[in-house]
């Protein structure tokens, strides 16, 4: 199947410190951004890329691509209001009968393996979800103190998550909630099943500056 990536990348970034947002940030001498869709266009240079995004930073994007010489072709739609609204903006100019790969415009370190386990399993099974094991003990918070949760059943979800066209199309033309926290909420809720597939545990989302630290790291020791 033809296959559709969305870069999520509508919000503004403001835990991290600074007037730039975190996806426009230089690491390893381009925008994080530019990464992110690398990751994508080495796996398969034919895939249709829609990048929503939030309308104040369309001219400053427009001038990185040119200073940058980012050749990746791509359409820009309005980042929303919320990430759902993102996402609902970019569905309406994907095509049916396709693979819809959504990801975040600030997880530049997803790697082949991923990208691969992803699409072959939501072609089959119409949905992939990468996640990865929780190496670390977890506790639940509860009315009165905490208790502990076994982080044996547990997951860390990523992106990009991965849907039939169909099924993510019709799975958000729900109502927004407030629960919807990523793609593969919004999924579950209209009814259909989530499938897990192994992640890469460096697939880290950048939130904070000690994030992009870790990133810049990562990028640097991978030429050695």
């Amino acid at each position: 199947m033809n296959k559709t990536v969305i870069i999520v990348a509508g919000g503004k970034g403001t835990r991290i410190p600074g007037k730039t947002p975190k996806q426009f940030i230089i690491i390893d001498d381009q925008p994080l951004m530019m990464h992110t869709f690398e990751c994508f266009y080495y796996y398969d240079d034919s895939i249709l890329f829609i990048l929503a995004l939030h309308p104040d930073y369309y001219s400053f994007w427009r001038d990185l691509v040119k200073k940058h010489q980012f050749n990746i072709k791509h359409e820009i739609v309005q980042g929303g209001e919320t990430r759902f609204h993102s996402v609902l903006n970019a569905l309406k100019r994907v095509p049916d009968n396709c693979l819809v790969a959504i990801h975040d415009a600030v997880r530049p370190l997803v790697n082949k393996g991923t990208i691969t386990r992803c699409f072959e399993v939501a072609e089959e099974k119409g949905c992939a979800v990468p996640c990865i094991e929780i190496n670390e003990s977890v506790r639940e918070l509860i009315p009165g103190g905490n208790k502990a949760v076994d982080r044996h059943k547990l997951r860390l979800i990523q992106t990009p998550q991965i849907f039939r066209s169909d099924i993510v199309k019709k799975s958000y033309e729900q109502v927004y909630s407030e629960m919807f926290t990523d793609d593969a909420r919004v999924v579950e809720n209209a009814g259909y099943n989530i499938t897990l597939v192994e992640g890469n545990r460096e697939n880290i989302k950048i939130t904070t500056g000690e994030d992009v630290l870790l990133v810049t790291a990562i990028m640097k020791a991978r030429k050695f």
